[in-house]
């Protein structure tokens, strides 16, 4: 039997500097599970995901994060990592002189896991999502189009095989067939390895590809609906305002989180 895992949050409450954006998160995500987020800008989105990573900047005020029992949030990054949480970022990072092979490596022998038979693994997931070879021996994300950044991010994926991915706006820089290769590689990641998928869009397009067990609305720092992938499709016909959000409040919200003029 294939032991199931659990990512729970619970109250979830953070700042960035003196501005609350997340208010309270409650979630819980079980393997082989897809949950999806939805929500204006500015609503906390990308937020919930860095504090989850772990990113500096962000102050958690109130809740708590455990993955199978362990209290994540008193994790490092990379401890967070090893535990089995991986981030794809809606905006990956370019490393010079490092390659993906070389990250890949460096995070086996991080977690004391065999690397025999990487470099074919490597190249197996790359051929399936379409990345091109070319690539892999050059600077992690160096010169990458949006496009293969993404994919890039899926092969780590593919490869470390995490209990839990976070997939910050996915869809974002990718065209349809990209969009449709990543999709079927973390469905059937959600499938052979019961991979659990928190899967954060402004778009429903993703989740036709994807196709997601519950779906979250997430408003003002808080979460304000759940339901199935109807759920989805409604959003994308009637937007937000009968979560009392329009243009203005969307600017309005942007304004007061990021110090933004209005």
């Amino acid at each position: 039997m294939t032991l199931q895992h659990v990512l729970r949050i619970e109250n979830l409450q953070a700042n960035v500097g003196p501005k609350e954006i997340l208010r309270g998160i409650d979630l819980e995500i079980k393997s082989g599970e897809v949950h999806a987020i939805m929500g204006p800008n500015g609503s906390g989105k990308s937020t919930l995901s860095h504090v989850l990573m772990g990113k500096p900047g962000y102050q958690v005020t109130g809740g708590s994060v455990h993955l199978d029992g362990e209290d994540i949030l008193a994790l490092p990054a990379w401890k967070r990592a090893q535990a089995g949480l991986f981030l794809v970022s809606q905006y990956p990072i370019e490393v010079p002189g490092v390659s993906l092979e070389d990250a890949l490596n460096a995070a086996f022998e991080t977690g004391a896991k065999d690397a025999s038979g990487l470099h074919e693994n490597v190249l197996r997931e790359a051929n399936e999502l379409g990345f091109p070879l070319a690539l892999l021996g050059r600077s992690l994300n160096v010169d990458f189009s949006g496009g293969e950044k993404k994919r890039n991010e899926m092969v780590q994926l593919a490869v470390l095989r995490p209990k839990f991915a976070v997939l910050d706006e996915i869809d974002s820089g990718l065209d349809i067939d990209a969009l449709r290769d990543v999709s079927k590689r973390v469905e059937r990641a959600t499938n052979d390895d019961q991979l659990g998928v928190l899967a954060i869009t402004h778009y429903s397009r993703l989740l036709k590809e994807l196709r997601p067990d519950r779906v979250h609305v997430l408003v003002r720092g808080e979460i304000v609906a759940t339901g199935g992938s109807e759920l989805a499709e409604q959003l994308e016909k009637t937007g937000y305002a009968e979560y009392g959000i329009t243009e203005d409040l969307k600017e309005a919200i942007g304004a007061d989180i990021f110090g933004l003029p209005r």
